[in-house]
């Protein structure tokens, strides 16, 4: 590279617009200039083109181009030396080489190599949506789409960090000040400019990877359990008359409320066959049998799917497929038979179960019909079927899947479905054995989905009065009378509760509401809702009492189904405090106790119940409005997790759960249902049980 080209070794931050002509590069940088008090240089191609212009009326030839490049490195390398921390600079030599490329078809090599070798800690690559403003200079307006687009493909080709910035001039340099602050605080934390522009492209607030580092660092505090909820301890009982009751209000009140169902589907069904791929991947069917492999590795489950084989639905597809890909199907002996079924099952180039998503498997067989979740969950709304309208059913799915999810849900015109996937926003930093990024083979940082409490950005989509939340593989085919009796029941308690929570509201707002109401509402949150009050509370001013209720009553409100505990795995209902000593009724996750405590350890094995998520929810406030639900997560309810790519090993952290630290401010009911109501599906063996067999085989 010519020695005029090099810039100089610097720790300011320098900032480039790179460009068409007449695109707001120079007034970007007097305004980022002025805003952060430091140095911006001029385009210098402009007053030497402009001399030449106003002495000979000659214009720009291929010869001025390296004068030109020579004289903005000139430029910059002088105010590096007088700038304090930032240097913001109208062009770079890329901007001359592609004008270069354009107008002659060919770049000098050392200007070529200049420009690819130039380093800024970011580039703003400015838009064409500003007006052309002609001068003696600029004579290019017609071509301003393509002359962008040359322009864009350069930067990519070139590697650099950039940031495209459009709209006008105001936004633009509102938007750049917000990058060029998040910017420097990456570099605070370590990061690279090209980490910086992945942060950015993923719309993942830097603060944010910030606070997920910090995790890391120090660490997520595991819950404080005071006890387990129990029955008339946290969890509602109801007989059968006050169920009768509930059941008759919802459904007089349905007609008036905007009901959906949200369910959680984007998942893939690779846990629910992980034996059978393990199997697949271990064995070795020429030298051993599948007898003595359960036996070797104690996998029971392989055993008990081998004997209930024909009593899977997708079993005679399965069947006939195998026989079609294995045409000496049937001169095989019978173990060889069984693998070659479970290899067609998984094999990608014909059933590949375990890596499409649950919800449009197949579960159930009624008469001649093969029906998968989805079906169920469609027929399930029933229970908030309203005349002339139709029920209204919230999917998120991966991209991928959402076509395979439409096959289905398009022959059901009853039902109006939507979808939603979780936003790469919500996608959390990998991170080493010893906090610092994780990378992959080609250096850049890795992002990995950030568990299903990312879902409560889904969920703070959708504006109905009242929102349904199950599981897209807790579905029966034989048990429709009860599910639908105790979704109603939810339904009818929760209308409720909120119909005496918004008349409590209305009458906190007046200042003029009565001690003894006052009164009246805080008995009313201690019995119905378990909030817990301090000892000292009637000794505070009525002006704080009446704020502090109405501060604990504004919120959103959960009623969620609790069952029986019997051996399941996973969240259940507890009293916790948090760290401002402040008791309350959470859904909490084994992963989120501490199980080296001895009494934590106590509690959970005192606990009666077990949270099946049955959910129903209130979004809205008492105005009508919809409230902000992500002001409503524990962020500090996380959880780190370790995982492996590709032999490495690195930590991971999940979003707060979405039943648990999601949802951990908000007011919450736990009611007890039956057993019968809960009837998920983990593993492919779960389909055998009779919640899942036709009832003349159950």
């Amino acid at each position: 590279m010519e020695e005029n080209f090099k810039q100089l070794p610097t720790s300011i931050i320098k900032i480039a617009m790179y460009g068409p002509e007449s695109t707001g590069k120079t007034t970007l940088s007097k305004q980022l200039a002025a805003h952060y008090n430091d140095e911006w240089i001029p385009e210098f191609a402009r007053d030497f083109l402009q001399e030449k212009w106003d002495k000979n009326k000659e214009i720009c030839t291929e010869e001025d181009l390296i004068p030109i490049a020579i004289g903005q490195v000139k430029l910059e390398n002088e105010a590096v030396l007088k700038a304090k921390k930032f240097l913001f600079c109208d062009t770079n030599l890329l901007v001359t080489k592609v004008f270069s490329d354009i107008y002659y078809n060919r770049c000098d090599a050392n200007l070529e190599q200049a420009a690819r070798e130039h380093e800024y800690d970011l580039i703003f690559l400015t838009n064409i949506d500003v007006p052309w403003e002609a001068d003696d200079l600029r004579d290019s307006p017609d071509d301003r789409e393509i002359t962008f687009g040359t322009f864009k493909k350069a930067i990519i080709a070139n590697g650099n960090p950039y940031i495209k910035l459009k709209g006008d001039v105001a936004s633009r340099f509102e938007k750049a000040v917000k990058i060029i602050d998040e910017l420097v605080l990456a570099k605070q934390l370590g990061f690279t400019p090209s980490d910086y522009v992945a942060i950015y492209q993923k719309k993942i607030p830097v603060e944010t990877i910030q606070k997920q580092l910090q995790f890391f660092k120090d660490g997520i505090a595991k819950v404080n359990l005071v006890r387990s909820a129990v029955k008339n301890d946290g969890i509602s009982t109801y007989s059968e008359e006050e169920i009768k009751n509930y059941i008759h209000f919802f459904d007089e009140n349905k007609q008036n409320l905007d009901i959906q169902k949200f369910v959680p589907a984007s998942g893939a069904a690779s846990r629910m066959f992980k034996f059978l791929s393990e199997f697949i991947n271990e064995f070795d069917v020429e030298n051993d049998t599948i007898n003595s492999y359960i036996n070797h590795n104690k996998c029971t489950e392989l055993s008990v799917f081998l004997v209930g084989l024909k009593s899977f639905p997708f079993y005679p597809e399965l069947k006939l497929k195998t026989i079609e890909v294995y045409p000496d199907y049937f001169q095989k002996e019978r173990e060889e038979r069984n693998y070659l079924l479970i290899k067609t099952l998984l094999s990608k180039e014909h059933f590949d179960f375990a890596n499409k998503p649950k919800g449009i498997l197949p579960f159930h067989q009624k008469e001649d019909k093969i029906v998968s979740p989805i079906e169920e969950h469609i027929k399930e709304s029933i229970f908030y079927e309203v005349p002339n309208r139709k029920s209204k059913i919230h999917f998120t799915v991966s991209p991928e899947h959402q076509s395979s999810f439409e096959e289905i849900t398009k022959l059901h015109e009853n039902v109006e479905v939507t979808f939603s996937f979780q936003q790469e926003t919500t996608d959390t930093l990998a991170v080493n054995n010893d906090n610092t990024p994780f990378r992959n083979d080609r250096g850049e940082l890795v992002f990995r989905p950030g568990g299903h409490g990312a879902l409560i950005e889904n969920l703070n989509q959708l504006s109905s009065d009242m929102i349904f939340i199950k599981n897209i593989d807790n579905v029966s085919q034989n048990h429709i009378v009860d599910i639908v009796k105790y979704k109603k029941l939810l339904g009818g308690i929760l209308f409720k509760l909120q119909q005496q929570i918004f008349t409590f509201l209305h009458e906190l707002e007046n200042e003029s509401v009565s001690i003894e109401k006052v009164n009246e509402i805080k008995l009313f949150a201690q019995k119905q809702l378990h909030i817990i009050f301090s000892n000292d509370f009637e000794m505070y001013k009525k002006s704080f009492q009446i704020q502090y209720l109405f501060n604990e009553l504004n919120r959103p409100i959960r009623v969620c189904g609790m069952v029986k505990n019997e051996g399941e795995h996973g969240g259940g209902p507890f009293w916790i405090k948090d760290e401002n000593g402040k008791i309350s009724l959470q859904i909490v996750e084994t992963s989120q106790i501490d199980l080296n405590n001895e009494k934590q350890v106590q509690i959970v094995n005192e606990a009666t119940h077990f949270n099946p998520v049955d959910l129903v929810c209130g979004v809205k406030n008492y105005k009508g409005e919809k409230f902000d639900l992500t002001q409503f997560v524990d962020e500090n309810a996380g959880f780190i997790v370790s995982k492996n790519k590709n032999g490495k090993p690195y930590k991971a952290y999940e979003l707060p759960g979405l039943w648990n630290g999601a949802m951990a401010k908000w007011l919450t009911l736990f009611v007890e249902v039956p057993l019968v109501t809960f009837n998920p599906v983990k593993t492919v063996n779960d389909l055998l049980k009779p919640a899942h067999q036709p009832e003349n085989n159950g």
